[in-house]
C-alpha cells in the first residue's frame, strides 16, 4: 500500500495540511499511521464528509448562565 503525506493529500482534497492532520488525529480518515511527527495516509483514502451542522439546528443546547457567571446547575446546588 502506498502512503502519502498530509501536504500531498491536502493538495488533492483542496484542504490545508493542518486540516488534514486534524482529520487524522480525530480518526476521520481510516488506516492512517503516524511516523514521528508525520501522518501517513493511504493514497486511495477518500475525503471525509463535512461534519459541520447544515440544518441550522444545534445538537447541544446552550446552558443559561446565572448572575454569578456559573451555569444554573451550579448556582442551584448552593440553594439546596
Amino acid at each position: 500500500m502506498k502512503y502519502v503525506t498530509t501536504t500531498e493529500i491536502g493538495k488533492l482534497w483542496n484542504l490545508s495540511a493542518r486540516r488534514v492532520g486534524i482529520l487524522c488525529a480525530e480518526g476521520r480518515i481510516p488506516d492512517v499511521q503516524k511516523a514521528g511527527n508525520t501522518w501517513l495516509i493511504p493514497a486511495d483514502a477518500v475525503k471525509p464528509a463535512d461534519a459541520r451542522i447544515k440544518s441550522g439546528r444545534y445538537i447541544k443546547e446552550k446552558q443559561e448562565v446565572s448572575a454569578n457567571g456559573h451555569p444554573d446547575e451550579y448556582s442551584n446546588a448552593a440553594e439546596r
